[in-house]
């Protein structure tokens, strides 16, 4: 079973984002791996050792989003491939979707596409839809459970409602939540592995098409408006009284 995972370099969760001079910065903040995106590496290694199978990372962006291929080749997959070039700035879902679908095809004789549900830096979680419905594959999103039998898969999908089960041929994409299970921890063996991987870079060229062009732009970016908030400690003998006095500032401010 030949399989690919597409992964992002995001900020670290914990950065700090702002609009400076017009352009979003998270500071010093760390790049890392998409944290959705480690559920879909260990769907992929998953199937890959049931089925006797191989996963491919690939990923869009600089010589620093190599970073995120390398986790995912320290969690156990095999090869990773970078698509970089200068014309892949401001993109926004549809024209990710569109190189990532001409990269897939690129590699060939895939089976299986597995995304994170979504990126924490935009949340859109658009893209992996997008790209099933260009390579006219099924989209099987919010997977939670993965049964795949011949080339036939069964997902339980993790749905606000519960589970909902449906079945589909393969290839097809597939986005992963966590209720599929916790990502392994990269090896020291497999960080190794790694470390030392070359990982070939494809330009647009390459992959035989031209620049996608994004249908969304963004004229202005700004920072929310700040607010200026104090809070109030009530104070009192007891707890009634604390309670009345409480319920007196409420009325007073018409927060009821």
């Amino acid at each position: 079973m030949k399989i690919v995972v597409c992964v992002k370099q995001v900020p670290d969760s914990a950065a700090k984002v702002v609009v400076e001079n017009g352009k979003i910065s998270w500071g010093d903040a760390p790049l890392v791996i998409n944290p959705w995106d480690e559920y879909a590496v260990e769907a992929a290694i998953q199937q890959k050792e049931a089925l006797s199978g191989t996963v491919t990372a690939i990923t869009i962006g600089g010589e620093g989003s190599k970073d995120a291929l390398k986790h995912a080749l320290a969690m156990g997959a095999d090869n990773a491939i970078l698509i970089s070039d200068p014309a892949l700035v401001n993109m926004d879902t549809q024209a990710t979707a569109q190189v990532l679908a001409a990269a897939i095809q690129k590699i060939g004789g895939v089976d299986a596409a597995f995304f994170g549900r979504q990126a924490i830096d935009s949340d859109s979680g658009l893209v992996p839809a997008q790209t099933a419905r260009l390579l006219k594959w099924p989209a099987l999103t919010l997977s939670a459970v993965i049964k795949v039998d011949g080339s036939s898969v069964r997902v339980a999908r993790g749905v606000e409602e519960g589970r909902q089960v449906v079945t589909a041929k393969l290839p097809a994409v597939f986005s992963l939540v966590k209720d599929f299970g916790e990502p392994r921890y990269p090896s020291f063996m497999g960080i190794r592995k790694a470390s030392r991987a070359e990982i070939p870079a494809w330009s647009l060229a390459e992959m035989g098409i031209p620049a996608p062009a994004s249908v969304i732009t963004w004229p202005e970016i700004m920072n929310p408006p700040s607010r200026e908030i104090t809070c109030e400690v009530i104070t009192g003998g007891s707890p009634t009284e604390i309670a009345e006095a409480l319920a007196d500032k409420i009325l007073a401010e018409k927060v009821l």
